[in-house]
């Protein structure tokens, strides 16, 4: 259960979802009340639901709807008994008590989530942002976007990451669905080696910045 960020006000968690899962769910805990969010429910929920023992969970926050971060969600949801939230266009297996679009909030405990909506994966796929911290889903990995099944939606993962996620803070940590943390500046410096040169009008699928 690596801790991936902690101050006086948020502790973000990589939690072990086990069973072999490569996708990854995290949990953001407020300090002073410990008021907690659970985004995305891939893998074991006994798993999830162990880690998230001494915080009070507060809603199941999903960025997407594709089947590798909902596995947990129905044991999640029935045994947690809290709100299930994500976006409108992406409810359809997920069936939300909450549907959130672009520029809401959630709040639990001190902390503000600003809700982004960034198409392109999914056209329902949103990003959770506060205070230098994002939890990016499927839209931003380390070193490029998300998996996209044509050309004209890697082209909105791209307009989706230049003007919602790019005009964030430099220093803004991003926690992807997949992978590593990343820091905002170095995909930024990547993207604009990307945007610098030319590329087939049918680029799509998984594309690197630097070497596609």
């Amino acid at each position: 259960m690596p801790v991936v960020a902690e101050d006086s006000s948020i502790k973000i968690v990589q939690l072990d979802v086990g069973g072999g899962m490569v996708s990854n769910a995290y949990m953001l805990m407020c300090q002073e009340t410990r008021d907690s969010v659970i985004v995305d429910a891939p893998g074991d929920a006994g798993k999830i639901l162990e880690q998230a023992k001494g915080t009070n969970p507060r809603y199941i926050l999903i960025t997407h709807n594709h089947f590798d971060h909902l596995g947990a969600l129905a044991q999640l949801r029935s045994q947690l008994q809290i709100p299930v939230a994500a976006h409108p266009l992406d409810a359809g297996p997920i069936n939300p008590d909450i549907l959130l679009n672009d520029g809401d909030t959630v709040s639990f405990g001190r902390i503000e989530l600003k809700v982004l909506h960034t198409p392109g994966h999914t056209q329902g796929g949103i990003c959770f942002y506060t205070d230098k911290h994002l939890v990016s889903g499927d839209t931003l990995f380390p070193g490029g976007p998300g998996k996209t099944g044509s050309p004209e939606a890697f082209r909105q993962i791209v307009e989706s990451i230049t003007d919602k996620l790019l005009v964030l803070p430099d220093d803004t940590k991003v926690y992807s669905g997949h992978g590593d943390p990343t820091v905002l500046k170095k995909e930024k410096e990547e993207i604009a080696v990307f945007k610098s040169r030319s590329h087939p009008p049918d680029l799509c699928g998984d594309v690197l910045w630097l070497s596609s």
